[in-house]
């Protein structure tokens, strides 16, 4: 709260933010544990050794990717949302929303980011063991474009937790009641994701500024 301020323009101490909010009455949300639900990792497909070994960081963009899949409720059903993050900034580069959790669903997310992002031979491609990430349909994705692919820990969201951790921090910051219906969810999600996260919110990680922000002031 205090470094949002500031950022905003606002020059609070610690001290006076707190002693404000306990005058409102007001506390900071308490984020809710993401238990993940989505990872089908029995399966006889091959398993890829985990490259990125928990390194989150990077000197440019495209260096390294993460990505994970989470359910979304809805009025009328489960949809699943699948995002690719590039650990540099932190911004979602590529995303996709369906009623199922098969391949198509990961295979939309990682072209979108393709699109997007056009990164050079060598990227890693981090995910969990879920057999979408697995199947030979996503590898030959990876193989198309010279990506270099690498795989959590069985039953270790820490080895993956770039992408954990914006999935509760999107379901945090969204905190609502299950969404009425499918179109619903797609448009607050793509709000959320393309106008707020991307744009607008800040990362302690990237000194404060969003995702794209942080881009634009490194090519800068």
């Amino acid at each position: 709260m205090c470094n949002e301020l500031n950022v905003q323009g606002f020059q609070y101490s610690r001290l006076q933010v707190i002693r404000g909010m306990k005058m409102l009455e007001i506390s900071g949300k308490r984020r809710k544990r993401y238990v993940p639900r989505t990872t089908d990792s029995d399966h006889d497909s091959p398993i890829s050794p985990n490259l990125l070994n928990r390194n989150f960081s990077t000197e440019l963009p495209n260096q390294a990717w993460v990505s994970d899949i989470t359910y979304v409720r809805t009025a009328t059903g489960w949809l699943y949302l699948c995002t690719v993050i590039d650990i540099y900034s932190r911004k979602v580069v590529g995303w996709s929303m369906k009623k199922h959790m098969e391949t198509s669903l990961v295979v939309s997310a990682f072209r979108m980011a393709i699109g997007s992002r056009k990164p050079s031979p060598g990227l890693i491609f981090h995910s969990d063991r879920g057999s979408q990430y697995a199947s030979q349909e996503f590898r030959s994705e990876l193989k198309r474009h010279s990506i270099i692919q690498s795989m959590s820990r069985k039953g270790n969201c820490w080895d993956n937790a770039v992408a954990e951790s914006f999935f509760g921090q999107m379901k945090n910051e969204l905190d609502r009641k299950p969404f009425a219906n499918e179109e619903e969810a797609k448009c607050e999600i793509f709000d959320y994701i393309e106008v707020f996260y991307n744009r607008k919110r800040s990362h302690s990680y990237l000194g404060y500024l969003s995702p794209e922000e942080f881009e634009t002031k490194k090519v800068a």
